[in-house]
């Protein structure tokens, strides 16, 4: 760690004990490379690596660094890059206001941009730039990068990314299937990482217990699978999931609901330790808040256990008439004499894709965990779990071909989320919590 200048020329030692994969990456001499891994297989530290190193092989120069949005940008990839800088004692200004880093050794400037607005990306040329997160990106954005590598003073031009697989999506196609000429890609092994291992030596066992075996083998092996073929729920078995359950007075029930108005979609769910059990459905079609109260009301009337509700964020704004969803709710609930309801009902729903991964390794995790049954009364979510498919060549789930499927799921997810999902402990690589 330390730098000198000779012939004008500065040369900066950085403390960095590179994984095997990561020093293959680094190593690469190709135009566009890129760095393939699970989760926990150091990513983003490689895409910061290979970014300063690039400053300093451009002297006085521009690249830049992008992620898929601007809270990823900010919290992992810029933090990343910060502490690299700070602990090896690299001299830098940061202007907060235009998002650029200027390193005083070399005057060498990075540009740090969100790539959801990809037009924005015409202009300045660029010695280098690098993507973290590169499957969650769009491929026009990558190609306008392309497009604004093309400083003619730049050493060494390179275009560089990292990402975790997402099936046989455009970064497959172009990175690993059939490489485009002047590509090339490390894939790194799956639990590789020694210095994560001695700082949470079970921090990969932990996933199988809370990812489902398909989630499991993308983000943890690092396999490039067809995760969105098929069915959206495949963890569940009708033989294994179905099973009569019945309500028990001593714990609370559990509504949650997804606010439509056509249909009118809830589940009423309990909680034992780690297991969800699904006892009922409500669905009404061309109804409104007030009567999925009303049957409710009539099925399960207050207990002193108590009421816990969840339903989707946009209840909170969502009108079906005189209020929003969840005011209309409170009142309902406040007049129908349940004292006890705790109302767990997030500002902002979680991504579609999280809370679908979520709710397939409530129905059988990697290590072949169980802990989601359904009532044979809930046909409708059967039918959501048999029947909700994604779009023909697309990670989008398909809400044309019935209208009436999917909200039932959605209601469970929400519930699922707020009980499971929500941040608590450790993080993976993306600042994403570790589902369960």
């Amino acid at each position: 760690m330390g730098r000198t200048v000779r012939d004008g020329r500065c040369t900066c030692l950085i403390e960095y004990a590179a994984l095997p994969s990561q020093a293959r990456f680094h190593r690469s001499q190709a135009r566009f490379k890129g760095f393939s891994g699970p989760i926990g297989s150091g990513k983003s530290r490689a895409l910061c690596q290979e970014a300063i190193k690039l400053s300093y092989l451009n002297p006085g120069r521009t690249g830049l660094v992008g992620a898929p949005t601007y809270p990823m940008l900010r919290d992992t990839t810029q933090a990343t890059l910060l502490e690299v800088l700070e602990s090896n004692s690299i001299p830098y200004e940061l202007n907060k206001s235009e998002n650029v880093l200027v390193l005083k050794d070399t005057r060498s400037r990075i540009l740090f941009r969100s790539l959801e607005e990809y037009e924005r990306l015409r202009g300045t040329n660029l010695a280098w730039f690098g993507v973290d997160e590169l499957t969650y990106t769009s491929e026009e954005a990558w190609v306008r990068l392309e497009g604004r590598l093309r400083d003619p003073l730049a050493r060494r031009l390179c275009g560089f990314a990292v990402w975790t697989p997402k099936g046989h999506d455009w970064v497959y196609r172009r990175f690993i299937e059939k490489p485009v000429e002047g590509y090339e890609a490390v894939v790194a092994r799956p639990m590789e990482n020694r210095h994560l291992l001695e700082k949470i030596p079970d921090f990969y066992e932990r996933l199988r217990h809370s990812y489902d075996e398909r989630f499991y083998r993308q983000e943890v092996l690092g396999e490039y699978l067809s995760m969105h073929e098929g069915r959206v729920y495949h963890a569940f078995e009708r033989a294994v999931h179905v099973r009569e359950l019945e309500a028990d007075a001593r714990q609370p029930l559990m509504w949650a609901l997804d606010f439509n108005v056509d249909p009118m979609c809830s589940v009423i769910a309990q909680r034992e330790g780690e297991t969800v059990q699904v006892l009922d459905e409500i669905v009404l079609s061309r109804s409104s808040t007030w009567e999925a109260y009303e049957e409710f009301a009539n099925r399960y009337p207050p207990t002193k256990a108590g009421l816990r509700v969840y339903a989707d964020a946009s209840g909170r704004h969502a009108q079906t008439g005189g209020g929003t969803d969840l005011e209309i709710l409170r009142k309902c609930l406040a007049r129908g004499g349940y004292s006890r309801v705790d109302y767990r009902i997030p500002r902002r729903n979680p991504a579609v894709r999280d809370r679908v991964a979520l709710v397939n390794a409530r129905l059988r995790n990697a290590a072949g965990e169980i802990r989601l049954y359904v009532s044979p009364k809930c046909r409708e979510l059967i039918r959501d779990f048999e029947e909700v498919t994604y779009k023909p060549g697309s990670s989008l789930i398909d809400k044309d071909r019935d209208p009436r499927r999917t909200h039932l799921a959605d209601a469970l997810g929400y519930l699922l989320w707020q009980e499971f999902g929500e941040p608590r402990g450790p993080v993976g690589e993306q600042g994403r919590s570790l589902l369960g």
